[in-house]
């Protein structure tokens, strides 16, 4: 463990201080990753059917604890529902509204990140290649000791930010996938809510 370590450690100093910014950046992006795994796992996995949801909507009690999507709308439904149809089904997509702006906070962070990071491995390789001809202005071509440093901070940043960003992209776009499905999925419960509330009033 102490190896791997030191390994790590000395392979982020021969990139020199722009891999400070990727590590941050990397660290930053799989915390925000991991969240949305979680809590779009949550929102699937622990979700009820739609006549279950209806039933709720009639009256039927509550006792449900679960985060799945629809248990969350039909929750906050009821806790704000006054019993008019009219203002009912404002106060329902009100509370569509207020779970689609929680699907997708973090996805542009995401992406964002995953897209900076090969910019930020592109701006090591062009500092290490000015290290490099410095060198080579000062010593010639004869001294490769003297070159390899900025060699080393032109491949190593490139190859961490081509590390950091390819799967930071993929993972953006399949929760960009997911979110899409949620949305579908939070649509569809309520039109059926509404619908239902206006034949209810019927």
């Amino acid at each position: 463990m102490v190896d791997v370590l030191w390994q790590a450690l000395d392979y982020l100093e021969q990139g020199g201080w722009i891999m400070v910014p990727l590590a941050l950046s990397s660290v930053a992006m799989w915390i925000l990753i991991l969240e949305r795994i979680r809590t779009f796992q949550g929102m699937i996995s622990g979700d009820i059917s739609i006549d279950k949801a209806l039933r709720i909507i009639d009256g039927e009690p509550i006792e449900l604890w679960s985060e799945g999507l629809r248990v969350r709308l039909v929750k906050a439904f009821q806790a704000e529902r006054v019993g008019l149809t009219d203002i009912d089904r404002k106060i329902l997509r009100k509370c569509t509204e207020s779970l689609r702006f929680e699907l997708q906070p973090s996805l542009p962070v995401i992406a964002v990140l995953a897209s900076v990071a090969p910019l930020l491995g592109l701006l090591g390789t062009v500092l290490g290649m000015i290290e490099t001809f410095d060198v080579i202005s000062v010593f010639g071509t004869g001294n490769a000791k003297a070159m390899a440093g900025g060699i080393s901070v032109a491949l190593v940043t490139t190859q961490t930010g081509l590390l950091v960003a390819i799967p930071g992209l993929f993972l953006s776009g399949w929760l960009a996938r997911r979110s899409v499905r949620l949305e579908t999925r939070l649509e569809e419960i309520t039109s059926i809510i509404d619908r239902h509330l206006r034949k209810v009033a019927c």
